[in-house]
C-alpha cells in the first residue's frame, strides 16, 4: 500500500498504525503531532489509528530556537 508522508510516497506491504509507522521510519527525534489527511490524530491514537493506502500523513516536529 501507498502512503504519502510528509510529501514522500512510501510503500509498505502490511496495514501498520501510526505508533508502528514512526518505529519504521527510524524518526529518532519525538514526533509531536501526527495528521492524517488533515486530521490531528492523538497520541493516544496512535497504537490503534490504522492507516489505509492512499493516506496523507504529515509529520510535525517542534524545534525550539531564538
Amino acid at each position: 500500500m501507498t502512503i504519502l508522508i510528509n510529501g514522500e510516497n512510501r510503500e509498505f506491504d502490511n496495514d501498520i498504525c501510526v505508533s508502528e509507522l514512526i518505529v519504521k521510519l527510524g524518526l529518532k527525534v519525538p514526533v509531536m503531532a501526527v495528521a492524517v489527511n488533515m486530521n490531528i490524530v492523538k497520541k493516544d491514537d496512535w497504537d490503534s489509528f490504522i492507516l489505509k493506502s492512499n493516506d496523507r500523513v504529515e509529520m510535525l516536529q517542534f524545534v525550539g530556537g531564538g
